[in-house]
């Protein structure tokens, strides 16, 4: 894809949406608004576009994108293209937001490239795997809502501004407490928790921007509010629109 021309904060700015586009999940409908949402706040435009999993199949695919959405509703039609898009997003420096879905994948993609877990999976599409960083949730937290507390210098906190806010979730899938201390050692580490102190939010230090939540905050859109989270991603992609100016292109196609 060829990136739309850019000039500083008001440029527009080209995200992908990687995930397989389905209308009847509410998430997808509210990503679309969400986003306009957030570039008429910021004065920018947004170019979006969906990438279906099974199209990402080398890094010429995101080639282009000063954004990379991973979004909900998994299992994914292809994980490794989603790992792909999530790795070269962490790789390169590509503002990345994770959102349900995106989360648990973000866990995977990190478990096997940095701590070198090859056999790190997803119990969702191997349940009997020996090392599923993402397993079942004790209690499933599908059409729900619940407060989430954000941790003092995170990313996730400099969004919304504020100490704590109610957010939805849609998954029965999360963070295995298992490998939780190994996981978010560093450089990823705790973004957020919810009130019982389970990880709902995870960001990686020395990134620009790469932020993944367990709950989708562009479910805000759907009822005709502002998603902070969204508004932050959108922000931080189009700063790094104004490097690539200046810099050329980070992921080149090979």
């Amino acid at each position: 894809m060829k990136r739309p021309q850019t000039s500083g904060m008001n440029a527009r700015v080209a995200i992908a949406l990687v995930g397989d586009y389905d209308a009847a999940v509410a998430a997808h409908r509210a990503i679309p608004p969400a986003l306009l949402r957030a570039a008429e706040r910021i004065g920018t435009g947004v170019d979006a576009r969906w990438l279906a999993t099974a199209d990402i199949t080398g890094p010429e695919v995101v080639a282009g994108f000063d954004g990379i959405w991973s979004v909900p509703a998994s299992p994914y039609r292809s994980m490794q293209g989603a790992l792909l898009a999530i790795r070269l997003a962490r790789e390169h420096g590509i503002a990345f937001l994770g959102t349900c879905g995106g989360f648990q994948h973000a866990l995977v993609e990190y478990a096997r490239h940095v701590l070198g877990w090859s056999d790190a999976d997803h119990a969702e599409t191997s349940p009997d795997a020996a090392r599923a960083v993402v397993s079942p949730l004790s209690c499933a937290l599908f059409g729900v809502e619940g407060t989430v507390r954000f941790h003092p210098g995170t990313l996730i906190a400099a969004a919304y501004g504020c100490p704590e806010a109610v957010e939805t979730y849609q998954c029965r899938y999360g963070l295995n407490p298992r490998f939780r201390d190994a996981l978010v050692a560093g450089p990823l580490r705790e973004g957020a928790s919810d009130a019982s102190g389970e990880v709902r939010s995870v960001e990686l230090d020395g990134h620009p921007f790469f932020v993944a939540t367990l709950f989708q905050p562009e479910r805000a859109a759907l009822d005709g509010r502002d998603a902070p989270l969204v508004e932050a991603f959108v922000r931080a992609a189009c700063l790094g629109a104004a490097q690539v100016e200046k810099k050329g292109p980070r992921v080149r196609a090979r």
